[in-house]
């Protein structure tokens, strides 16, 4: 079959359940300080932010405290603020993957790729037991028009946990986009029976009958398909 460009005929994905750029949770078991990290549990992000800026405040280099500022400000959209803190827990040499995770979530909605991409690397390589690693690395590859290395690490996602519909959706737009539309009719019609209440693969499904029954070269262009901010559950 041929190859099928983004800009050609392919389906609009429905985001899911879940938000490609909701962040990871913060390892539990990595504690900066007792109260600041109480607010960041209890999802008092305000609380969370006043208190670990008074953190750096008095110690500048708490690579974790950084860490955990940045994914305050992330939960509270402020992504710029977000990006700095993320930035400067890496520089401080704090190694975790679910930091290079949530920095490479945080590239990919500003649409740094190729930073994304490295980041979404380095957390597969530091803990490859995480198929959110996988799958947002896949997301990444499929951004850049990566589409073999996108099928792979979303294939690897769905190795560690087979039941993730956003990735069973990703791996049948994948197979889209390369013009295999037998192989994502198979993955969307299996997805839609065994998740009824998962909306994208039926608008899929419709839209790939759409572009199949398009046989006139004059018709208009189908709406084309684009990948869905639906990522790994927080």
């Amino acid at each position: 079959m041929g190859y099928l460009s983004r800009s050609a005929a392919l389906l609009a994905i429905v985001v899911g359940t879940t938000a490609l750029f909701a962040a990871t949770a913060v390892a539990d078991e990595l504690v900066c300080n007792p109260t600041a990290d109480y607010f960041l549990g209890a999802e008092d992000y305000g609380n969370a932010i006043a208190a670990h800026r008074r953190l750096l405040a008095a110690n500048p280099a708490d690579a974790l405290a950084h860490y955990h500022l940045g994914f305050a400000y992330g939960m509270t959209g402020e992504r710029s603020a977000e990006l700095a803190e993320y930035h400067a827990a890496a520089a401080l040499g704090l190694k975790q993957w679910d930091l290079e995770l949530n920095l490479g979530r945080a590239e990919l909605e500003a649409g740094e790729l190729i930073e994304a991409t490295r980041d979404f690397q380095q957390a597969v390589a530091l803990d490859p037991r995480h198929p959110e690693g996988y799958f947002n690395l896949g997301l990444a590859y499929e951004r850049r028009g990566m589409l073999a290395l996108a099928g792979a690490a979303i294939r690897s996602s769905l190795a560690l946990d087979p039941n993730q519909p956003d990735a069973r959706n990703m791996l049948g737009l994948i197979d889209a986009e390369q013009g295999d539309y037998a192989s994502a009719r198979e993955i969307w019609t299996r997805l839609a029976r065994s998740a009824p209440d998962f909306a994208p693969a039926r608008k899929n499904l419709a839209t790939l009958e759409r572009i199949e029954a398009a046989k006139n070269p004059s018709s208009p262009e189908p709406r084309p398909f684009r990948t869905a901010f639906a990522a790994a559950p927080r």
